[in-house]
């Protein structure tokens, strides 16, 4: 699994460190202006991951959550982080740190997890993820040299530039005679997985069981008000996995961390140092 690693100049809360899921089509790269931030304001090493298919981690099959939850494990093991691990991750990285939390042979690390615009209930995929996924593989068949030339297709079904522009940070150029852009995540088997990307392996208590299970430790949902992830009727889910969970908002979309990073830094150290 890739990863990358923020060292805070000073230590200061000991023993603790904060590592990050990225969402759909995301990577570490997304978070990496934050996890210096975070670092900084937090006094601990942050970890920004590359969850399975995505960014430069392999690829492989199944994606999904139970999957995810133990590529996390792996990594936390491989890395000596035993303990005092706050656990954070956004949309699809939600659903993962949230399966890991559900998992008591995995979540023993786990000081406290933060959700960011995502719930762990079971529900249908917005249609515009399989749109991308067939507008990305458009962009590899036509064999454009540019990402000029790749933002016009992808333009074709998404408006909003600055989504367009995350999309194509997963292009690389080929090599060879006749040099062109592709995907470095699997299209295929993303494209495949969506309707698992839209799954939670558990289900709600009560009563709780191995396939419904809770987690009792320190919870913060971090939603964004324009965005319908997070609602009226999922909460209860929330709520009933995650009973010490806690809820704020703010005035955001789905990409709560890109469009308020300040906020959201300032919400996550609040809840991370309370606990």
């Amino acid at each position: 699994m890739a990863f990358d690693v923020v060292q805070p100049n000073e230590v200061t809360a000991k023993g603790q460190s904060l590592v990050i899921c990225h969402g759909l089509f995301g990577s570490k790269q997304n978070w990496r202006s934050l996890a210096k931030t975070f670092a900084s304001k937090l006094g601990m090493p942050v970890y920004t991951l590359d969850l399975r298919n995505h960014g430069t981690s392999p690829h492989a099959e199944p994606h999904t959550y139970s999957a995810m939850s133990e590529d996390i494990s792996h990594f936390l093991k491989k890395h000596g982080l035993n303990e005092g691990v706050n656990l954070m991750g956004h949309s699809m990285g939600g659903k993962a740190v949230m399966a890991f939390a559900l998992n008591e042979k995995l979540n023993k690390p786990l000081r406290s997890l933060i959700s960011v615009d995502m719930s762990p209930a079971i529900g249908k995929i917005s249609s515009e993820f399989a749109a991308y996924t067939e507008s990305m593989t458009e962009i590899e068949r036509a064999q454009v040299k540019t990402k000029h030339d790749a933002d016009k297709i992808l333009a074709k079904i998404e408006p909003s530039l600055p989504t367009r522009q995350f999309l194509l940070t997963n292009t690389r150029q080929t090599h060879g005679h006749d040099p062109h852009l592709v995907f470095r995540i699997p299209l295929q088997l993303l494209s495949k997985a969506i309707t698992d990307i839209g799954q939670f392996p558990y289900t709600p208590p009560p009563p709780v069981s191995e396939h419904s299970p809770i987690w009792e430790g320190p919870t913060l949902f971090l939603k964004g008000s324009h965005s319908k992830y997070i609602n009226r009727k999922n909460i209860p889910v929330a709520q009933a996995f995650f009973p010490k969970m806690k809820l704020k908002e703010l005035e955001t979309g789905h990409w709560v961390h890109a469009e308020k990073p300040h906020e959201t830094v300032q919400l996550v150290k609040d809840f991370v140092e309370s606990v």
